[in-house]
C-alpha cells in the first residue's frame, strides 16, 4: 500500500491547522464553558457567580417543563426524520424510473435546500396561517377548525411539516446517489426471475441503500435536535401552551429571555450527551444491520 509523503514535516500539521483551530474555537471552548458555567448559579449580569455543584442538573431533570420538553423532542424529532428520510426515499425511486427530463426534476426537488431555516418556517406559517392562508383556506371548508396558534397538536404538526419539508431535499440528494451506484444488471435479474416492482426494492434496492439510509439517519437525528430551532422560534415560538417547545428551544428560553444562566448550561451538557448517547446507539446497534458491499 502506498503511503503518503510530504515534503516538510511540518507540512500535516499546517494542513490540519486550521480544521483544529475551528474545532477548538467554536466547539470544545464553548462546550468547556458550558461545563464550567453548569456548575455556578450567576447573576445575569455577571456580577457574581456561586459555585452550586451538580444543582443545577438536579432541578433540571426534576423541572416538569423540561420533561415536557424532552417528550415534545422525542415526538418532533421522530417524525421529523421519519417523513423527510420516506418521502426523499419515494421521490429519489420515482425520479430513477423517469425518461425524459430526469435532470429538470433533480434539480428542481434540490432547489428547497438553498432556503434558509428561518424562512422555510415563515412560509409554512404565512401558508397555514388561520386568517388569510392560502392552504388553510381548504382546511376551514372542510369544517377543520385549524388555528395552530392556539391549538398545540396542530401547532405541532405544523412545525414537524416544515422541518421535514425543509430536510427532504438533502436525503433526496443523497438517496439518489446511493440509487445511482446499484448496478442495474441486479435489477434487471430480479425482473427475469419474476420479482415485481415492490419486492425489487424491498429485497435489492433497500438493503443496498443501508449505508446512505444509516448515515442520513445520524444527520437527520442531528438536524431535528439542532438546525430546527429557525422553524419553531418564526413558527410557533415554542407555543401554544408549550407545546412544541424542544430542548434546544428551552436551553434558548432560559438562557436568553429568562437569564437563568445555569440552568440554561446544564440544559445544554444534558443535550449534548443525550445526542452522543443517540450517535454511539445507533453506530454500536443499528450499523450492524448495514451491509457494506
Amino acid at each position: 500500500m502506498n503511503r503518503a509523503t510530504f515534503p516538510h514535516r511540518l507540512l500535516p500539521y499546517l494542513l490540519v491547522a486550521p480544521q483544529l483551530a475551528i474545532s477548538l474555537v467554536f466547539f470544545y471552548w464553548p462546550a468547556a464553558q458550558a461545563l464550567r458555567q453548569s456548575t455556578q448559579r450567576e447573576d445575569p449580569f455577571g456580577l457574581a457567580t456561586q459555585f452550586v455543584g451538580l444543582a443545577n442538573f438536579r432541578a433540571v431533570l426534576s423541572d416538569p417543563a423540561w420533561l415536557n420538553a424532552l417528550r415534545v423532542t422525542v415526538v418532533f424529532s421522530a417524525w421529523t426524520a421519519f417523513l423527510s428520510m420516506a418521502i426523499a426515499l419515494l421521490l429519489a425511486t420515482q425520479a430513477e424510473k423517469l425518461i425524459r427530463g430526469k435532470d429538470v426534476y433533480r434539480t428542481l426537488l434540490i432547489w428547497p435546500y438553498a432556503v434558509a431555516t428561518a424562512i422555510a418556517g415563515m412560509l409554512w406559517l404565512f401558508l397555514f396561517n388561520p386568517s388569510f392562508g392560502t392552504l388553510a383556506w381548504p382546511l376551514r371548508q372542510i369544517g377543520i377548525r385549524w388555528d395552530p396558534l392556539l391549538n398545540g397538536t396542530q401547532a405541532m404538526g405544523l412545525v414537524i411539516a416544515a422541518a421535514a419539508w425543509k430536510q427532504i431535499s438533502y436525503n433526496f440528494l443523497f438517496f439518489v446517489a446511493g440509487l445511482q451506484a446499484i448496478p442495474k444488471s441486479l435489477l434487471e435479474a430480479a425482473a427475469i426471475d419474476g420479482a415485481g416492482g415492490a419486492r425489487r426494492f424491498w429485497t435489492i434496492t433497500f438493503p443496498l441503500l443501508a449505508p446512505t439510509t444509516f448515515f442520513l439517519l445520524v444527520v437527520n437525528t442531528v438536524y431535528a435536535l439542532f438546525d430546527t430551532f429557525g422553524i419553531i422560534h418564526a413558527v410557533t415560538g415554542g407555543g401554544p401552551g408549550r407545546a412544541t417547545e424542544t430542548l434546544v428551544y428551552k436551553v434558548y428560553n432560559d438562557g436568553f429571555v429568562n437569564l437563568q444562566l445555569g440552568s440554561s448550561a446544564a440544559q445544554s451538557v444534558i443535550l449534548m450527551a443525550i445526542v452522543i448517547a443517540l450517535t454511539a446507539i445507533q453506530f454500536r446497534y443499528i450499523e450492524r444491520r448495514v451491509h457494506y458491499g
